[in-house]
Parts: C-alpha cells; sequence; structure tokens
C-alpha cells in the first residue's frame, strides 16, 4: 500500500498510526482479530455490511502493513486463517482506546448524527405538486 512521506512534523507519529488503520473497516477487522485467529467466513459474519471484495481489499492492506498474519492450509477446500501479528498486537491498547471511547460517546454521537438527520429532512425542497396547497372552490 502507498504510504504518504510524514516527514518530522508535529503529531507526525500520530498521523502515522492513523494511516496504518484508516478507513471504516481495518480497525474494526483488528479488533475482531483480538479475540484470536479467524478464517475468512468468519470475519465476514462479523462484518456483515462489508462485501466480500472489501474485506479482501482491507486485509491484504493489514497484511502488506505486517498487522496481521495470513496463513494457508493446503487443505481442499482451501482454509486461509488471519491473526495479529506482533505488529498488531502492539496495537491492542491503541484499538481497545477507540472501542472505550466509542462506548463512552455512543450515545451522544448517535444523537447528533439523528438531530443532523432531521434538520437535513426539514431543509430539502418539497416537490412542485407535494409544495402546492389545494385550491379552494370560490365562494358564491
Amino acid at each position: 500500500m502507498k504510504r504518504q512521506d510524514f516527514g518530522c512534523a508535529p503529531g507526525c507519529s500520530v498521523e502515522v498510526t492513523l494511516d496504518l488503520i484508516d478507513g471504516k473497516w481495518k480497525g474494526v477487522i483488528l479488533y475482531h482479530l483480538q479475540e484470536g485467529r479467524l478464517r475468512f467466513g468468519e470475519l465476514r459474519k462479523k462484518l456483515p455490511r462489508i462485501t466480500q471484495r472489501m474485506l479482501t481489499k482491507q486485509l491484504r492492506a493489514l497484511e502488506e502493513d505486517d498487522l496481521i498474519v495470513r496463513k494457508v492450509y493446503a487443505e481442499v477446500p482451501p482454509r486461509v486463517d488471519y491473526e495479529l501479528s506482533e505488529t498488531g498486537q502492539r496495537l491492542r491498547p491503541v484499538i481497545d482506546a477507540l472501542k472505550a471511547w466509542g462506548d463512552a460517546n455512543r450515545a451522544r454521537v448517535d444523537a447528533a448524527l439523528e438531530n443532523k438527520a432531521a434538520g437535513a429532512k426539514k431543509t430539502q425542497p418539497q416537490s412542485d405538486a407535494a409544495s402546492r396547497s389545494p385550491k379552494r372552490p370560490k365562494a358564491a
């Protein structure tokens, strides 16, 4: 995976870490692999909203960054297991801290998202047919 050159600016170490676990799925995959070795199908079950293609892509990127280890067994049907590498194991406190923060702030974040969605519905323009009020017959 192409990595950015962060130089030595303040915050550089944070940027490097976030670059390794960026995106919607990598952190969640790493979180589930903290349970131990998992097969591809087991990961799919734990992440029902991810596509097979995206899971494969994210697992390859995590393997390339030496955060997970992929082990292929010469069996029929083929079996592939994934587990955290030593480097990935060192990310445990980071993933655990992200989970703890999410647990502590989930209600607030969910409420903010609901408020944002409700506000968006109010500001959406109505269609021409819906915005026209029915005409009243003139009084005689």
